[in-house]
């Protein structure tokens, strides 16, 4: 009988825990998140969508920020002033590098690729036929440079 007593406070205590730690609400102080359905994605080029997680990209500092690639969706080369580090969350991302524009030079990195953007080197990128999603987190401010030869 003690056994089954046992057994029962332990599973009862486990119930507790769990519950409480699914049902109550997360202390801000401690945690913050948003949800993919709350993102305020916004219009970035016509080629794009972005919505900034943390900093601001315009201002001395680190920021996240995801882009959001539209098929067919292409930048033409350019270059930023520091590192970018990003992430390939979701479809298939076309790099190319050098300042002549060739989409079909491009190069695919498909979901889960870690991509290193070096500052000030050129390079193009966007997507194809699917929609490309990226987590991009870097110094700010993040500019971009014009570099495509005409």
């Amino acid at each position: 009988m003690r056994s089954l007593t046992w057994l029962f406070l332990g599973v009862a205590g486990s119930a507790a825990i769990f519950a409480s730690a699914h049902a109550g609400d997360l202390n801000p102080a401690a945690v913050t998140y948003t949800l993919p359905d709350k993102i305020e994605w916004k219009q970035g080029s016509a080629r794009n969508q972005q919505a900034i997680l943390a900093g601001d990209p315009s201002k001395p500092g680190l920021y996240i920020v995801m882009v959001k690639w539209l098929p067919g969706g292409m930048s033409h080369p350019h270059f930023h002033p520091n590192d970018r580090f990003i992430t390939v969350l979701k479809g298939t991302w076309w790099v190319g590098t050098g300042t002549k524009f060739d989409p079909e030079s491009t190069v695919p990195m498909r979901a889960g690729t870690f991509v290193t953007h070096f500052g000030k080197q050129v390079h193009y990128d966007g997507a194809k036929d699917e929609e490309a999603v990226l987590l991009i987190t870097g110094e700010g401010p993040a500019t971009s440079t014009p570099a495509e030869e005409k």
